[in-house]
């Protein structure tokens, strides 16, 4: 074991929970309606505590166990079986990795939460989220984490899918099943309320920029030049595409906003995230500056011209962001073009047909969406019973 790497590990564990709690949360409970922010934060919440006693139970067996299959872990390191203090993963302890990665399991179904907010039934939201995150996130992480069938020697051959931090294992899979429940379950019946706390926004985005040093530079695993190189890229990322976002908001509509410029800095980091280990500065400032305008205006395309109510722009900002990082790294010679695109294909059409297939059989447990006078009166309420504002005084 290397204390360094241990110690490193451990803070990075803690900066990707940070992200989900309080980051995510606030971060989408700002864009909300007022009326339905603390169903936003609740969902954040509870899917938190939920994967992480599955990626316990199940979770980290299908994605590490080791199943040499090629398609899925096993489940013989259940309940983490077998792992005590003294297992070593790489530097590291395997009880220290479990936890690292139980994080990446946490906020992966939580970002699909800004598909589907202000009309979805509570229960869907538990017990989809926890099937996904079973039976289509941890299979992937197997894949090309895990040693699977899209790592180096699978079916790509020798070198195999290129995903530093999670541009298809976390991206690409949270931002297709984003777009196809948000096709699924309809629009909101009142979609042109603004967000109703750009402040929370704000405060939520810069919590995920800081989160997200955490995220990529976690990822490799060591306290080393390799982690430094990932986290300054990862911020130069995001400070660029900041700035492009803010400039096309501009351009096109004449002011920059709050929302706009924060939105840029998550559509920087998602794309990123896939590239951080393998990428200079230079090259981590183009791609800033292109993610800022290509999801912005990916944004524009799913919203009015496809007019899919991704609520918060899930599929925009982290699928087509995680896309974009995953095939620069073919477009800078750091990974082969077949290993990515054929990569991006196969989890996406794997993402796609389990996506829906678990839609149908959730939908058909507990009810998809809330009924049209819950949705009017807001979640908080209807739902919770509690309100995040005193709207009397």
């Amino acid at each position: 074991m290397v204390g360094a790497d241990t110690a490193w590990i451990i803070v990075a564990t803690a900066l990707v929970l940070f992200m989900t709690l309080p980051g995510l949360a606030l971060f989408y409970g700002g864009l909300v309606r007022s009326r339905n922010v603390l169903s936003v934060f609740m969902h954040c919440y509870a899917i938190a505590c939920l994967m992480s006693i599955l990626w316990l139970a199940f979770g980290y067996s299908i994605a590490f166990g080791s199943g040499t299959s090629g398609y899925w872990g096993g489940l013989d390191k259940m309940f983490l079986a077998g792992i005590d203090a003294d297992t070593l993963a790489g530097t590291i302890p395997e009880v220290l990795f479990f936890a690292f990665q139980m994080t990446f399991a946490v906020i992966t179904p939580a970002l699909i939460v800004g598909a589907y907010v202000e009309r979805v039934g509570f229960g869907f939201v538990l017990l989809f989220s926890g099937l996904w995150m079973l039976l289509c996130y941890a299979p992937v992480v197997h894949w090309i984490w895990g040693g699977g069938m899209l790592a180096d020697g699978g079916i790509f051959g020798e070198t195999g899918a290129r995903d530093f931090a999670g541009g298809i294992v976390v991206h690409e899979t949270a931002g297709l099943a984003a777009l196809i429940i948000a096709v699924m379950l309809g629009a909101r019946k009142e979609q042109s309320k603004p967000p109703h706390n750009p402040g929370y926004v704000m405060i939520g985005a810069a919590m995920l920029w800081v989160g997200w040093f955490g995220f990529n530079g976690g990822s490799q695993l060591a306290a080393d030049g390799g982690a430094a190189m990932a986290l300054t890229v990862t911020h130069i990322s995001a400070a660029a595409a900041s700035l492009s976002w803010a400039l096309w908001e501009k351009i096109k509509f004449g002011k920059a906003s709050l929302v706009g410029i924060v939105t840029g800095t998550i559509a920087g980091l998602a794309s990123i995230t896939p590239a951080s280990g393998f990428v200079d500065p230079v090259t981590a400032l183009c791609i800033g500056g292109v993610a800022g305008i290509l999801c912005q205006e990916a944004v524009v395309l799913v919203r009015n011209t496809l007019k899919i109510d991704d609520t918060l722009d899930v599929f925009a900002v982290h699928g087509v962001g995680g896309i974009f990082g995953t095939i620069v790294i073919a477009l800078v010679g750091q990974g082969t073009w077949v290993a990515q695109l054929g990569s991006l294909a196969i989890v996406g059409v794997f993402t796609t047909v389990v996506t829906i297939a678990l839609v149908y059989i959730v939908k058909a447990i507990t009810p998809l969406r809330v009924d049209e006078e819950t949705e009017q009166t807001g979640l908080d309420l209807a739902v919770h019973g509690e309100r995040a504002y005193d709207t009397t005084s």
